[in-house]
């Protein structure tokens, strides 16, 4: 008799995001608010919607070059180099891909071999770990929670191997919503300047910054031959699920890295992609107006959270919000689906941007200043009364 048949084990330990496994559960408590999903609730621009319009009517819906269209490549390459002060030729160091989630798997892909080491500052994305061991190599995890979540450049040196293959960022900081500050940065780049790794900042967040202009990696010239730049639409001009992401990097790989994305999605879809040339010339400026709404919303939530006692680190980019919860018996993915299923408040367990992540919970105030007030009225509510339970179940109480 044949064996039955198997799949990759890779495949098999990798499980579903943690933000889906609670976001899942929304649909089981009606009227429950959604803070899970990093989805801004602003609508896309109109222009942007009329050029994708204008797209399908003139029948520009087939395949473009594998690297995206090539105006859209100059739009993209004008664009951030004029603002981060960072140069990529369009033709051979831009590539348009289908979503920064695409960027970064063809980029992990193409340099990671089975032995290698990466470097992740943690708590990070859910969405990078699992990559990394699809490839067969090893995250390596800096614990930033000492640091404010911010990377330290000393813990980073002390890291490296010569395993070390590649070193991951993402600024500003899903979940936690921290910046690297300049001086920070450039103490990172002197050590990533000393050491042959390569490295990869994931900026989706760089045109959502608050409190100071977004500072770039690209900004070095000793790392340009071994940085990679990931930027896209989705969350400057709420174009998730439009999947437009941009890479840069040096000519000599991004040539590679093209082969890889293209067996994976061909293209990114190129109604998107003339939709991306507007958002990058024409509607250049949204993203501000929607800032100037986060920052209202960001300070409504500490205020919250402060008046809740939760501990919180103030965040200064994208729009999320990781509080401690680290005070109450239970692990952060019960303290999450209980404040769900009892109050009617979704967030993300901290457990889910790897296990430095546990005892937090990630709030996104992607949403109206209505939603957020009844969450935050219903989640005070909530953390009320599961100090009274922790009060009365006594010091010895585990999960409760």
């Amino acid at each position: 008799m044949a064996p039955p048949l198997s799949i990759n084990p890779l495949a098999e330990a990798t499980e579903l995001s943690g933000i889906r496994q609670i976001a899942n559960r929304i649909p089981d408590h009606p009227g429950a608010v959604n803070l899970t999903v990093g989805q801004p609730d602003f609508p896309v621009p109109d222009a942007v919607k009329a050029a994708a319009e204008r797209a399908i009517q003139n029948n520009l819906t087939g395949y473009s070059h594998n690297a995206g269209l090539p105006e859209l490549r100059k739009a993209a390459a004008d664009f951030y180099g004029n603002k981060y002060h960072f140069r990529y030729d369009p033709l051979t160091e831009t590539v348009v891909t289908a979503g920064a989630s695409g960027a970064m798997d063809a980029v992990l892909r193409t340099l990671l071999e089975p032995g290698d080491e990466v470097i992740v500052p943690v708590p990070i994305f859910a969405g990078y770990e699992p990559l990394i061991r699809l490839t067969g190599a090893t995250p390596v995890y800096l614990d930033t929670r000492p640091t404010g979540f911010v990377p330290d450049a000393r813990q980073l040196e002390a890291l490296i191997t010569p395993k070390t293959k590649v070193v991951i960022f993402n600024n500003p900081s899903n979940p936690t919503g921290v910046t690297i500050p300049p001086h920070e940065m450039d103490a990172l780049a002197a050590v990533l300047a000393r050491h042959d790794v390569f490295i990869l900042s994931d900026d989706i967040y760089s045109e959502n910054t608050f409190d100071a202009p977004h500072s770039s990696f690209g900004r070095y010239p000793a790392l340009r031959d071994k940085l990679f730049l990931i930027h896209g639409l989705s969350k400057s001009h709420s174009m998730t699920g439009w999947r437009v992401g941009f890479l840069f990097g040096p000519a000599h790989i991004m040539q590679y890295i093209v082969r890889i994305h293209a067996y994976n999605t061909i293209c990114a879809p190129t109604p998107s992609q003339h939709a991306a040339i507007e958002a990058l010339t024409g509607s250049a400026d949204a993203p501000a107006g929607m800032n100037r709404a986060y920052v209202g919303r960001r300070d409504f939530i500490l205020d919250s959270l402060r008046r809740m006692n939760l501990p919180v680190v103030k965040p200064d980019g994208a729009f999320y919000a990781f509080p401690s919860v680290l005070e109450f018996p239970l692990d952060s993915k019960t303290f999450a689906v209980r404040m769900l299923e009892e109050a009617g408040v979704a967030a993300v367990h901290g457990s889910a941007f790897t296990r430095y992540g546990e005892g937090y919970i990630r709030i996104s105030y992607a949403k109206s200043m209505a939603d957020l007030a009844t969450a935050m009225e219903r989640m005070a509510g909530f953390v009320d009364r599961l100090r009274d339970e922790t009060r009365h179940a006594g010091p010895d109480a585990k999960q409760i």
